[in-house]
């Protein structure tokens, strides 16, 4: 399922068992959040087919954390930089995107980041509309759970993209 959040964001849902996947135009490139699983690999073609996207022209694959369930599907995207969450920090400059911002959010997995573009809060398994992410996975914490969302609190945005819906 395509749903548009802004003129040159889309948010792709998938029946299967994944994440959800965020496509935005920006730049003139094409840059993805997250990949979702090798489960929903048909769906998440089909959607990128209907907003006419060649998988081989995404520019950038940002990365909220690395389960399989974000991540299985980067091998598609043969000629995307791809950004890895353990690899970004706080100050990190993603340079096809430079007004996003990096916020580390560890709790869900120790290297989960969120991602505010603009109003949009990209908030992986962080934060979700009805729940936060799960902290009984191996690697998970939820003292640094509470910390992140501590965090969250104390930024202003207005829509909130979560990896599941």
């Amino acid at each position: 399922m395509i749903n548009q959040i802004k003129s040159n964001i889309w948010q792709l849902c998938f029946h299967s068992f994944g994440s959800c996947v965020y496509v935005l135009k920006i730049n003139n490139k094409i840059i993805l959040i997250d990949a979702s699983s090798k489960t929903a690999q048909k769906e998440l073609l089909n959607d990128l087919n209907k907003l006419k996207i060649n998988p081989k022209k995404v520019n950038v694959i940002i990365l909220t954390h690395n389960h399989y369930d974000h991540i299985e599907n980067i091998h598609l995207f043969t000629n995307a930089k791809i950004y890895s969450p353990e690899n970004l920090n706080e100050s990190s400059n993603i340079k096809e995107i430079p007004e996003l911002k990096i916020i580390s959010a560890p709790g869900h997995s120790q290297e989960s980041k969120c991602y505010l573009y603009k109003n949009i809060l990209f908030s992986g398994d962080v934060l979700f509309h009805n729940g936060i992410g799960r902290t009984d996975l191996p690697g998970s914490s939820e003292l640094q759970m509470k910390k992140s969302l501590k965090k969250l609190q104390k930024i202003n945005y207005d829509i909130l993209c979560p990896g599941h819906v």
